[in-house]
């Protein structure tokens, strides 16, 4: 039977990688990188939740009686402004954090849907590997920080970059998520940065389409600790497909 995702678009990929972390044999892969997420969110929003409580409580001490009533207005507005900035920020770090696990997952899923193993995978590769992932990682760092501060300088223009800003920051954050995602496969195949840009340049409708619904349901609070296995294996999808398939041939199971 052939593998084939010809007809689907970006968020269909990201929509197959969530039907992909449901499969038994590839749950062991996905329960690292989501533990990760949890651990590192749990963890932080809690040390904020904590931090809120105390300033609140010097807050209360420092408002007139009469103004007590805030407090009841401003929790949920922090609590939520908390939840949504936050969402942004974590993202980066998980994904470093769990980068080697990332791979490992895309190893696995690129296995399951092409019946061929990447080279030099496995547990033992994952662990000589791991300083050359995080490398990898700290230049897609180094490509994103320069180009965001672009985008935020927009935001200083008056009027016509302000009104631009939002949308060029949506755009340059999508393409960012196609990257960050579609990293994991190309990576395991050894195939260079530069060249991995060009090859989803050649693509930019689809690879956008993906990093752009990956991009939202970064920022929805919550279903963002999701995000990461489910964008992994979709990309993973998405490579098997569009890129894999360019070097060896379709894929015939």
């Amino acid at each position: 039977m052939s593998v084939s995702y010809h007809s689907a678009s970006g968020p269909q990929y990201l929509m197959k990688g969530l039907s992909l972390i449901s499969e038994r044999d590839l749950r062991p892969f996905v329960l690292i990188p989501l533990l990760v997420n949890l651990l590192l969110f749990g963890g932080a929003f809690y040390y904020l939740f904590t931090q809120l409580e105390v300033m609140f409580t010097w807050l209360a001490e420092q408002t007139p009686d009469y103004l007590h009533w805030l407090g009841y207005v401003l929790w949920p507005l922090a609590l939520v402004t908390i939840a949504v900035g936050f969402s942004f920020v974590f993202t980066g770090f998980a994904n470093m954090l769990a980068a080697p696990f990332n791979g490992l997952l895309a190893e696995r899923v690129e296995l399951k849907l092409t019946g061929n193993p990447v080279p030099d995978s496995g547990w033992l590769d994952l662990i000589k590997d791991t300083p050359r992932m995080l490398g990898r990682e700290w230049r897609k760092m180094a490509y994103y920080l320069p180009r965001a501060l672009g985008c935020l300088l927009l935001f200083l223009v008056p009027v016509v970059g302000q009104t631009l800003a939002p949308v060029v920051w949506f755009a340059f954050s999508a393409w960012m998520m196609a990257i960050q995602y579609c990293d994991y496969p190309f990576d395991n195949h050894k195939i260079d940065f530069s060249v991995m840009q060009r090859e989803l340049g050649s693509k930019r409708r689809l690879t956008w389409g993906f990093g752009a619904s990956v991009t939202l349901c970064s920022s929805l609070p919550f279903i963002n600790l999701l995000v990461m296995p489910v964008a992994v294996c979709g990309a993973t999808a998405l490579w098997v497909e569009h890129f894999y398939q360019l070097r060896t041939g379709p894929v015939s199971r």
